[in-house]
């Protein structure tokens, strides 16, 4: 694709790709269509996050989606009607569906726990009671309350700590067209258009629900997965299965889309592909839910009424809901089976409380057909104020928020009137001039003070969480031109000010993001974020994975103080090295992200990885919306259901690496192995002996084995593997400790009893590894890899010390942050490379092994010179060449290569010159033979000559 003057994507010569436009002609104006013809129509985008959803249905800058393109082409066709029995009346309404709960995105203010979804008992289809309808008479206007809803968005998604892909987005537009006819009679032809741009539809086991004990949050996939059993059974109902019951009250999404999907509606579904061969899965699945979606068959009717008939019915409607409340309430008299009477005056105050709901919609729908198009309009437009932010954007300095999805950065904006600006919560008394909300906000929380155009900053009281360009900010300090500023742990922003645009660093992107944010901080925090080019695939990956959970991590210690969980959390990085597991199955280990949480009280750990943490924290998310919603009945959930409680589970102190190159030259290799943990932190030692053998577990002499390595190949090996004993460090270890470790591509793996009471343990382990053939794989392993032991240490779950319970989270974060080692504090590149504790233990068995080879061949050679000086000291007549040829060849053979390759060609010398004496000697005759005893006892001929090499 190329992008032509105006910021569009358009195909490039030879290539298939189909920008915006084409995909609004091919999909979008067909919805347009059956508008126009009075059809319901529904469009809905569905796929897994990242593969192009919001791009096609709302767009990215000057590439707009199929909304705006549908809403833009209908005002366009609406202007030119020239028919004047007919006109148009367009609304609007766009809401959010998150964790269930259904967000009017028109409204800077929902109450708590959403909106409520209400069936109409006539129609038997649901709405949302209370949500804004705006009327709307042009283009602009719709666009005006789009970037007013997407604003609202953002702030709500910031507070919440909501992840938009997560987030369902509706955006309703109902289309009228009321036509006069020759009596005077007026008809409205109406239809209700459904832009729906679903969240992410990742499958579980790439979101974290596989191999946790707690599933996948209830709510959080609840609506897509509800509408794809929806989907399956329309399909079915639409291929002649009967008795199928179709599950539209499971979520408030299928609710809202009953209509769309299998009643009076024309329907089109995108489904959104990623091109990633390791999206292979969810591509999958999304093409399956879209061949199933193809299998329905809805029956869309034209809806055009007498606006007289629509009327009447409406106040005949209210009349039977008044009766019903007025004549004794709801009658229950056919329902009485089975109920108790509290659950009989349950179900009685609840149908009250919907006849109620739509009386009040009825009411309103006949107070708006009761008004004039031009009123409404007008109304409508008098609830918009253009506050002139574009001007005050290019003057006065204000903060401008950052947000992971490129959609919702720079939507909300603050500006900086002069002199103070105070920044805390709204329930602050006095109430500040930024009110923020949501994660670490204190009530009272910055001051920012704009004198003549130049802005500092300052906490407003301790214990504040603010960030400024990645650093923590503890006293006052100048705001400088697109300085990063982040209040409590979500709310991030870039300071602009467009009258000092000059005192901005050189070295600063021209557009500060999201992800320069992130990277900041994460330097901050110790990690390594450099250029991607001096990169392995595996380190861009982990420092891509790194900059996706610290923010989150960072959430989720918020979350876990304002609970107080008496947990902490923190990204820690596992080296190939510092893992356990096979040594060669799986292939190369990489580096792994994972997430450390801590118990604050006993001081029990675990790891997660990504998967894992990134499914508690949509939990965590949901138990501390219920509680900001009021709901303290979470926080004595029990302990099974709370997402940061977690059983005790043996814990991985650290590893340590035995290399296996003595193998190789039959030398029994006895070490004592530094354990490092993840950190590379002195944890202790293990006591290891590696031991050639024979298959009874007896070791092999060293002249048994020849230091030929090629001479191991096809043969049978084996060694013996014992773990003597242990120090640790920690005393919190004593409770249980335990040694487990893999052999070569056993995946299996061998473990030693667990020793309790105490941190010196003897394990008195052995175990025989056999190999009945010596491949050329098993010689590398030798070679080049590792045994790799890890310890692991056994944890409780116990109260901890009384003391500390008295404390909150908070307390106990700083106390724990303190206690901490400098070196501990702050992780280091270590993890983007090569393990120092696997190089020194490597390169320490070689330095081990190259002496033990250089002390064997010293020997042999203080051998080799005294049988040559013994030789030397005979008289000529005692000299018996063969005897010195057996005797060096025997010291040779046990020998380094090198030498051993001389006396191989000594031998071969020797060979032909025996041939050239027996031809000699068989024209003297036997007289001249020299007899001598060879190996074996047998008799050799040859000549008395002696080449020295």
């Amino acid at each position: 694709m190329v992008e032509n003057a105006d910021g569009i994507f358009e195909a490039a010569p030879g290539t298939n790709y189909s920008g915006q436009r084409v995909v609004f002609n091919d999909l979008g104006q067909g919805v347009l269509n059956n508008a126009f013809e009075g059809y319901n129509c529904s469009l809905f985008a569905y796929g897994q996050t990242g593969a192009g959803k919001s791009y096609s249905m709302v767009g990215y800058g000057a590439n707009k989606g199929i909304v705006p393109i549908t809403c833009d082409e209908l005002f366009k066709t609406m202007n030119t009607n020239t028919d004047p029995n007919k006109r148009y009346e367009v609304t609007l309404s766009m809401l959010e569906i998150y964790n269930e709960q259904v967000r009017d995105l028109l409204q800077k203010s929902n109450p708590k726990g959403g909106l409520p979804v209400r069936q109409n008992p006539k129609l038997g289809l649901f709405y949302v009671q209370g949500l804004k309808k705006v009327p709307v008479g042009s283009y602009k206007e719709v666009e005006q309350l789009q970037e007013q809803g997407t604003s609202n968005r953002t702030v709500a998604a910031t507070q919440m700590n909501a992840t938009s892909s997560r987030a369902h987005t509706v955006v309703t537009i109902v289309f009228d067209q009321i036509i006069k006819n020759e009596s005077g009679q007026e008809t409205k032809k109406s239809s209700t258009m459904n832009l729906v741009d679903l969240a992410g539809s990742e499958r579980a086991d790439s979101t974290g629900a596989t191999g946790d004990r707690l599933k996948e949050g209830a709510n959080i996939n609840k609506s897509l997965s509800s509408l794809g059993n929806v989907i399956s059974a329309l399909a079915d109902l639409s291929m002649g299965k009967k008795k199928v019951m179709v599950p539209y009250r499971d979520s408030t999404l299928t609710k809202l889309l009953q209509n769309a999907l299998g009643g009076n509606s024309k329907t089109i579904m995108i489904a959104a592909l990623s091109p990633a061969d390791i999206n292979y899965d969810e591509t999958l699945g999304t093409l399956r839910y879209a061949d199933r979606a193809k299998k329905i068959k809805n029956k869309a009717v034209i809806n055009e009424n007498p606006m007289d008939k629509l009327v009447r019915e409406l106040k005949e409607e209210n009349e039977r809901l008044k009766k019903a409340m007025t004549g004794g309430g709801v009658d229950l008299s056919n329902m009485q089976a089975g109920l108790s009477p509290e659950e009989k005056e349950k179900m009685r105050k609840e149908m009250e409380e919907e006849i109620r709901a739509q009386l009040l919609a009825n009411q309103e729908e006949l107070d708006q057909e009761s008004s004039s198009w031009e009123d409404k309009l007008k109304n409508a437009r008098a609830e918009v104020v253009d506050d002139g932010d574009t001007a005050r954007r290019k003057s006065d300095p204000h903060f401008l928020n950052l947000n992971e999805d490129p959609m919702l950065s720079g939507k909300v904006v603050y500006f900086l009137d002069e002199g103070e600006n105070t920044i805390g919560r709204k329930d602050a008394d006095p109430k500040p001039k930024i009110m923020l909300s949501g994660l670490s906000i204190s009530k009272e929380h910055a001051i920012v003070k704009n004198s003549k155009g130049g802005c500092e900053i300052k906490p407003a009281g301790a214990g504040a969480k603010i960030k400024v360009n990645g650093q923590p900010l503890t006293g006052a300090r100048d705001l400088v031109h697109k300085d990063r500023v982040l209040f409590g742990s979500s709310h991030l922003y870039v300071f602009t000010n467009p009258k000092k645009t000059d005192e901005a660093p050189k070295d600063l992107p021209g557009d500060i993001d999201w992800e320069y944010a992130q990277k900041e901080i994460a330097e901050a925090k110790g990690f390594s974020t450099g250029a991607a080019a001096g990169l392995s695939k595996d380190q861009q990956i982990a420092q891509e994975l790194i900059l996706e959970v610290l923010p989150m991590v960072t959430e989720v210690n918020a979350m876990s103080e304002e609970l107080n969980k008496h947990r902490t959390f923190e990204v820690v990085l596992l080296s190939a090295a510092a893992q356990d597991g096979t040594g060669s199955s799986g292939g190369a280990k990489t580096t792994k992200v994972m997430v450390k949480m801590k118990n604050l009280l006993n001081g029990n750990t675990w790891l997660w990885d990504r998967a894992k943490f990134v499914n508690r924290r949509f939990m965590m998310q949901d138990l501390y919306q219920s509680w900001l919603d009021g709901d303290e009945s979470v926080l004595n959930i029990p302990k099974e259901e709370d997402p940061f409680w977690e059983p005790p589970e043996d814990v991985l102190i650290g590893t340590g690496h035995v290399f296996l190159q003595s193998l190789l030259w039959g030398l029994e290799w006895d070490v004592s192995v530094t354990i490092n943990d993840y950190k590379g932190q002195d944890e202790g030692s293990l006591h290891i002996v590696l031991t050639p053998c024979n298959q009874n577990g007896k070791p092999i002499e060293d002249e048994f084995l020849d230091e030929d390595e090629d001479q191991l190949k096809g043969k049978p090996y084996h060694f013996k593997v014992e773990i003597k004993r242990a120090e640790i460090h920690k005393a919190r270890f004593s409770k249980g400790l335990k040694v487990k470790y893999h052999v070569y591509k056993d995946d299996k793996a061998i473990e030693t009893p667990v020793i309790t009471g105490t941190l010196s343990p003897e394990f008195k382990h052995s175990h025989i590894v056999s190999f009945p053939n010596v491949t050329d794989d098993i010689m590398e392993y030798f070679k080049n890899d590792n045994i790799t032991f890890s310890v692991y240490g056994k944890q409780e779950d116990v109260g901890g010390d009384a003391k500390l319970s008295k404390l909150t989270t908070k307390e106990l974060r700083q106390m724990d942050h303190i206690n901490k080692p400098e070196s501990t504090r702050k992780n280091t590149q270590q993890a983007f490379g090569l393990d120092q504790s696997s190089d020194q233990s490597q390169l320490k068995s070689e330095m081990m092994l190259l002496h033990r080879k250089f002390e064997r061949l010293e020997a042999k050679e203080r051998r080799m010179q005294q049988i040559c000086q013994e030789w030397n000291t005979k008289p000529a007549s005692e000299q018996d060449f063969e005897a010195f040829f057996r005797a060096v060849s025997a010291v040779a053979n046990s020998s380094g290569t090198r030498l051993k390759t001389r006396v191989q060609i000594m031998n071969r010398m020797l060979q032909a010159q025996k041939k050239t004496a027996a031809n000699g000697n068989a024209a003297k005759g036997p007289a001249s033979d020299t007899k001598v005893k060879a190996e074996g006892g047998k008799e050799k001929k040859g000549s008395s000559a002696c080449i020295v090499m």
